[in-house]
């Protein structure tokens, strides 16, 4: 396990995920959402290739329709 910040609280998550896995792992809508990795944000066509490690800061804000 190791220890990232998400949404700005402490978060203990497996060890060797990527954004895609870290979505799944946590059971977000990935196609709803976006990610900010240290303070970038990440593609989606980088997600399964961008490698969450101990001590990121990340950012997955939901979009939410309406009118």
């Amino acid at each position: 396990m190791i220890t990232i910040q998400l949404n700005g609280e402490r978060r203990e998550i497996p060890e060797g995920l990527t954004v895609t896995g870290l979505l799944k792992f946590l059971q977000f809508p990935a196609d709803r959402v976006a990610v900010e990795r240290n303070l970038e944000i990440v593609p989606r066509g980088q997600w399964d290739a961008t490698a969450i490690e101990a001590g990121d800061r990340l950012e997955v804000v939901h979009f939410v329709g309406g009118g």
